[in-house]
């Protein structure tokens, strides 16, 4: 998003069509972060590559992600809204099309980077859109909208890929997906319009390479943290977790340095607000304990209840969707009733759903994890929305592009997190329960119940954090801004309410 501090006022239609068109391309680019789950003993065995190997295709996703997020603060400046949005299009495209077309394993992952690096744009270009283009009494009901992308998307994802590993070859994740980007491309670059004016801002070309070592480095250590090859990894998980936080650290001097003579790659500055930095501390918080109920939920019914990919897929999807379909509503109720509210009762229930994961076993029946999972879901509605909007809608327009860059980077590393110590705790109490003795299924079901203890935890935290959440007073806003239309020319409207 480009970065006139002038917040731009179009006519409802226009903010309509240019906030649909993001959605929808935003949500056909983050469904496949989670898309290659099910495909993994599937191309294990026509590539011949270990199951770590594998796995790369979807760490691999996460890492380009926490890398290249950091940068698009500076990026959505220096560029026009259609520049960026056709750029992130064309990387997508260009990825799906290589890994449909793969020959090879190698040439796979790199399609899949390839893919990453356009899904990293996209997001915070619709983040810093919305806060933009969006009065802030209407924002709760737009970002409820937002919430079926964020949420629905990622939580699809092993769902229609279980459904098109059905129907033949992996590469049907890639040929089903290919058309309807391409579609979306061409619709949004004819449609979009360019929100404000680029500006001419410097970058720091110390801060890229510390930002992209410091944050890939954090993101692959947490990842590998989990592993079970972690010992006999070519690079050493625990040092490179420790490596990332270093360079990560040298990457915040930096920037705090540079605030003080001239313009720094990721402006800190959104981090002196008390509003935008509790609800970040409660994103990262309730993200680590989602992505760890993510990773759990399908190892846990197929490998201890005995589900199939399929089948596990499509037990998720009503959880998915309740997420989604109570986005809206939840954000008409921030609207009305402000967020804390909203994010104390949500995160209660999202602490106590995971504390009840952690009683399952052997026998407990599916439609019980599917009721769990759809109240999980729903409760993660009640803190994401209200979270998401209170926490940007405090931040001055000018720093829009820099909060959304903030909350993309610390959501992968949290995901890492997240994962990383749910399987980590997961796989050393299995390996305990079967040194004393327990079978294999048994030891696995210990182990899962004790990863989403760690859950229950992470939740409870949240919980904390939650009774800090206020309502931010919204910040003024400039009168009279102005936008550009497809063919360059100003135009000046009434303030709308997008529909």
């Amino acid at each position: 998003m480009p970065a006139s501090p002038a917040t731009p006022t179009l006519a409802p239609a226009h903010i309509t069509a240019v906030l649909r068109i993001l959605v929808l391309s935003t949500f056909v680019v983050l469904l496949n972060e989670t898309i290659m789950v099910n495909a993994i003993p599937r191309l294990m065995r026509e590539f011949e590559v270990t199951a770590a190997a594998a796995g790369w295709l979807s760490t691999s996703f996460m890492l380009t992600m926490a890398v290249v997020i950091p940068v698009t603060g500076w990026f959505l400046q220096r560029v026009t809204t259609r520049t960026a949005f056709s750029l992130a299009m064309a990387l997508f495209l260009a990825g799906t099309a290589l890994a449909a077309a793969a020959p090879a394993f190698p040439v796979l992952l790199a399609a899949r980077v390839i893919q990453a690096g356009g899904t990293a744009v996209m997001m915070p270009l619709l983040m810093t859109t919305l806060m933009t283009l969006v009065p802030p009494h209407d924002r709760g009901r737009v970002m409820g909208n937002i919430t079926l992308v964020i949420s629905v998307a990622p939580a699809l994802g092993p769902a229609v890929s279980g459904v098109l590993l059905q129907l033949g070859s992996w590469r049907l994740l890639f040929l089903a997906v290919l058309p309807i980007a391409g579609a979306m491309a061409v619709f949004g670059r004819s449609r979009l319009v360019n929100i404000g004016e680029p500006q001419a801002v410097p970058i720091d070309w110390v801060s890229v390479p510390l930002a992209a070592a410091g944050f890939g480095s954090l993101v692959y250590g947490l990842s590998g943290l989990g592993a079970g090859d972690a010992a006999h990894a070519v690079l050493s998980p625990p040092a490179m977790t420790l490596a990332g936080a270093v360079l990560v650290g040298l990457f915040v001097w930096r920037q705090l340095a540079l605030q003080r003579s001239s313009t720094p790659l990721l402006d800190l500055r959104a981090l002196t607000s008390r509003h935008f930095s509790v609800a970040l501390a409660l994103m990262c918080l309730s993200f680590m304990a989602l992505m760890g109920a993510f990773v759990l939920l399908p190892i846990y019914l197929q490998e201890v209840l005995g589900l199939t990919s399929l089948q596990t897929g499509l037990l998720l999807i009503p959880g998915g969707l309740t997420m989604g379909l109570l986005g809206p509503q939840v954000g008409k109720l921030y609207d009305r009733f402000g967020a804390p509210r909203l994010v104390v009762p949500g995160a209660v229930l999202t602490a106590l759903c995971l504390a009840l994961f952690a009683l399952t076993g052997e026998q407990t029946s599916p439609w019980l994890v599917l009721a769990l999972h759809v109240v999980l879901s729903a409760g993660m509605a009640f803190v994401f929305t209200p979270v998401f909007t209170s926490g940007l809608s405090v931040l001055p327009p000018h720093l829009y592009p820099h909060g959304s860059a903030i909350l993309g980077s610390l959501q992968q590393v949290a995901a890492a997190a997240g994962t990383a110590l749910v399987i980590s705790v997961m796989t050393g109490h299995a390996a305990t329960a079967a040194a004393d003795g327990a079978g294999a299924t048994g030891a696995l079901a210990t182990g899962v119940r004790w990863g989403f203890g760690i859950g229950a935890v992470l939740g409870t935290a949240a919980v904390l954090i939650a009774l800090l959440v206020r309502t931010p007073p919204a910040p003024q806003q400039p009168a009279e801004p102005e936008a550009q239309d497809e063919d360059g020319t100003t135009t000046n409207k009434t303030a709308p309410t997008p529909g």
